[in-house]
């Protein structure tokens, strides 16, 4: 750990996962709770996203279902290629690492599988889960229905959840993943500014009355992203949730929705290799320069035998 200014710490990686398994184990988690959260807390912040990082841990301890009874994890209805979770209240970070591993099994075996978590709260970045079927080699999409933020276009209150959307596509390499929000910005951003006395960007969030605020702690509503499409959008997710059984909870908006595809299913996984100009030069001049290059014999007794001489003068 070092202290960079009077506002800044910086913290390794394992000195981040540490402060995360300790602060959550002090809250009430148990051992493999808080290794579940502090992975997913700790690779947000190796990601880039700081108020998706540690200062997460800080909404879970503060959020009001931490108070209210928790029950184990349990499926209300299951099929060979689905399964529907009631989270038991438990916090989402758990319930849907949970509930991906269960649509990965069920894929792997299946084609394809979908599952829903409800009775669950602040599941973290949606990226996490696509990535974890992405790397399993399979296509993931995960939608969330969450407790309402985002106003309609020309409304003052809000109507919607944040609802994020995300896509995870496996390749020879990393994944490919797609993460977005229906809000123009995100809730868990909002929390992070407002602990840090920080002014929200332009045109972002309304107040009690319905004008622009930059104040963190003065927004009531958070603005649809692009307008009335993003509030489409968002709509959408709100319906994806109620399919993941949202309804069923006691805040009756949380709601996710994990699937899971082998890229296989319709169509071939086509050609081994697509090869970019150039790439295979570059790919073979690596490997020559290590082990050499071969030449026809006749041309190398030729280059041999070639007999002195001089260039003509210019």
């Amino acid at each position: 750990m070092k202290f960079l200014s009077d506002t800044r710490v910086h913290l390794s990686a394992d000195e981040a996962l540490a402060l995360a398994v300790q602060s959550l184990q002090k809250i009430g988690y148990d051992a493999e709770e808080a290794r579940i959260i502090a992975d997913h807390v700790v690779d947000a912040a190796l990601c880039g996203y700081e108020y998706s990082g540690l200062p997460k841990i800080l909404n879970v301890a503060e959020h009001r279902q931490l108070k209210e009874p928790r029950r184990p994890m349990r499926a209300i209805r299951e099929t060979s290629t689905s399964a529907l979770f009631d989270g038991g209240n438990n916090n989402g970070m758990v319930t849907m690492y949970r509930a991906t591993e269960v649509a990965i099994a069920k894929a792997r075996e299946h084609g394809m599988a979908v599952v829903g978590v409800n009775n669950s709260w602040v599941s973290g970045r949606s990226a996490h889960y696509v990535e974890m079927a992405a790397r399993a080699g399979l296509i993931g999409l995960h939608s969330v229905s969450s407790r309402i933020h985002v106003a309609a276009p020309g409304s003052s209150g809000p109507a919607t959840g944040t609802n994020p959307i995300a896509f995870g596509f496996p390749t020879a390499d990393e994944p490919f993943v797609i993460d977005l929000g229906a809000a123009a910005f995100m809730g868990t951003d909002l929390i992070f500014q407002e602990r840090r006395n920080a002014v929200l960007p332009e045109n972002v969030a309304i107040d009690i009355d319905g004008k622009p605020t930059r104040d963190p702690a003065r927004v009531h509503a958070i603005l649809p992203f692009g307008g009335y499409k993003g509030f489409a959008l968002g709509l959408a997710m709100q319906a994806l949730g109620v399919l993941a059984g949202s309804g069923l909870g006691d805040d009756k908006t949380y709601g996710y929705l994990i699937m899971t595809v082998k890229p296989d299913l319709m169509v071939p996984l086509g050609v081994d290799e697509i090869r970019l100009p150039g790439e295979r030069a570059f790919r073979e001049r690596a490997r020559h320069q290590r082990d050499g290059i071969e030449i026809d014999r006749a041309i190398y007794d030729t280059l041999l035998a070639l007999p002195q001489g001089k260039l003509p003068a210019r």
